[in-house]
């Protein structure tokens, strides 16, 4: 069988199940089981990447098949303990498509669309007798089956990823969806997950019976995708290889509706498998998605990605991702995508950069020639750590000057947050031999910046802005406040001030402190 009651959701939900990490989240069918032969029975959950949507699609179509005997994969679940568990499990004709998978010859969307009708016409004539006569569509034939049919769909939008796919293909292919499931008699259940809701693709009315969840509407199954808090800490406790913090820093980041973490569940399932933490994103998708995003309109967006990589969330109205075309074109659309692939996280109106993870891609957009000037400042930023490391005053109050003399508007010193996206920029190589915190907590109070160095060997740095003081200001609030506290374990510590005057002279001080 290609399709229907295939075994293969079943094969592959037995296989992350036997997985080093295995979390829970057969609940989910609870929340489906009310929906199915009601008229709210078209469910879109769209998600980035590697946030549990198959591993989750395959649970569903191993649950409701008739074609297996699940008792073995849930009766041990927490959904085992659900009333309707037995009055759904295995009871159901599913017809499951992962619409990311391609016949071995496909260089059109005929080849395509074609392999996934003749995979149903087969599995319908093999099951029921029925023949695909010609100008039989393929929902005639479910309909003369006299049957009804759970649909799960995964990754319905891969196609759209495809080159060969003209903007009529996507019309067709858009029609054909909502021939096969819309108002259909047969639809029990239809369970679609992609990565972009269908309002990008789907203008009109084509898929409007579809409820869709992403990252920024869903308040009903956002505990199912990712992992919280509690499910991070308890396998921690379970596989003590990493500790709680360190994946927290990694791979948190993101929100449930009610503010409580969202962890990025692959990242965390390898670090713990491998026993380090890691950059895992750029083992699944475009490296430079989040480039092309900024790309579309780098003169609005480039501010609010500087600030973001200064650790400044921005204040925006997202209402949610409604393009209908491929091209992004204002920084709202723009912003919404982004959030949408996962690259920032948004909540109580303000976006954030999650985790380092995703730090570190940020940090390699900024280095990009369409970023202009700030490409520039950036590149520098490795002669300014430098200058630091040596206690060259002068030369570290001198590059600060001449980023201030550039012509980028958002730079210029209006407040104290312009003056942390020019340290950040002006110090972005130092983030590869360090841990870089802004407003960090320690001893009696928050220092503007914490340089914690991820090596031994190399001395941590606590630095202290001032505007209109002085930089023995700085330094005496360093020492007096106790910031040294949360470093004190390094042989060496440089104590750097900075000052910064009206006339836009600035000035620097460094003291280096020996603990050992």
């Amino acid at each position: 069988m290609n399709y229907l009651n295939t075994p293969y959701p079943m094969i592959h939900f037995r296989k992350v199940q036997k997985q080093k990490i295995y979390v829970d989240k057969s609940m989910l069918i609870s929340r489906l089981n009310g929906l199915i032969g009601t008229n709210d029975c078209y469910v879109c959950i769209t998600r980035p990447r590697r946030f549990g949507k198959t591993t989750n699609a395959n649970m569903l179509g191993a649950y409701y098949t008739k074609g297996a005997d699940g008792h073995s994969l849930f009766d041990h679940l927490s959904i085992s303990d659900d009333p309707t568990y037995q009055e759904h499990l295995n009871r159901h004709n599913v017809i499951y498509i992962d619409f990311s998978r391609m016949p071995d010859t496909c260089s059109s969307y005929e080849d395509y669309i074609n392999y996934v009708k003749d995979g149903i016409r087969e599995d319908l004539e093999e099951t029921y007798g029925l023949s695909g006569r010609p100008g039989v569509s393929v929902s005639d034939l479910l309909r003369d089956s006299g049957e009804f049919f759970i649909f799960i769909l995964d990754e319905w939008d891969a196609v759209f990823y495809e080159k060969f796919m003209s903007r009529e293909d996507k019309t067709h292919y858009l029609k054909f969806i909502k021939n096969l499931l819309k108002d259909q008699p047969y639809v029990e259940l239809a369970y679609m997950t992609g990565i972009l809701p269908i309002a990008k693709y789907s203008s009109g009315s084509e898929l409007n019976m579809f409820r869709e969840y992403n990252f920024m509407n869903d308040y009903i199954y956002e505990a199912y995708f990712g992992m919280s808090e509690e499910e991070v800490r308890k396998l921690c406790g379970e596989n003590q290889s990493v500790s709680y913090e360190e994946l927290k820093y990694w791979y948190d980041g993101y929100y449930m509706s009610d503010g409580r973490s969202l962890f990025n569940p692959r990242s965390v399932n390898c670090a713990l498998s491998d026993g380090v933490c890691l950059n895992y994103w750029t083992e699944t998708g475009p490296m430079n998605e989040v480039a092309d995003c900024i790309e579309h309109n780098v003169d609005e967006v480039r501010e609010d990605i500087v600030k973001m990589v200064a650790g400044i969330p921005v204040e925006v109205e997202l209402q949610g991702y409604s393009v209908s075309e491929l091209e992004l074109n204002t920084r709202d659309e723009i912003l919404s995508a982004m959030v949408v692939y996962g690259f920032l996280s948004y909540h109580d109106g303000m976006l954030r950069i999650p985790n380092y993870e995703l730090m570190e891609k940020y940090q390699k957009v900024l280095a990009r020639d369409s970023m202009g000037e700030v490409k520039k400042i950036v590149n520098g930023s490795r002669e300014m750590l430098e200058a630091t490391l040596a206690c060259d005053e002068v030369r570290v109050a001198c590059n600060l000057e001449g980023v201030h003399d550039r012509e980028i508007p958002f730079l210029e010193y209006h407040d104290e947050n312009a003056l942390s996206c020019v340290i950040t920029l002006c110090y972005l190589y130092a983030r590869k031999d360090y841990e870089i915190e802004r407003e960090a907590k320690s001893g009696k109070g928050y220092c503007d910046y914490l340089f914690r160095p991820k090596k031994a060997g190399i001395p941590a740095i606590i630095l202290e802005l001032k505007v209109g003081k002085s930089c023995e200001d700085a330094i005496a609030q360093i020492k007096e406040k106790n910031y040294i506290q949360k470093v004190k374990e390094c042989r060496e510590i440089l104590l750097v001030g900075i000052n910064y005057d009206k006339n836009k002279h600035h000035e620097c001080r460094i003291e280096k402190i020996v603990t050992k």
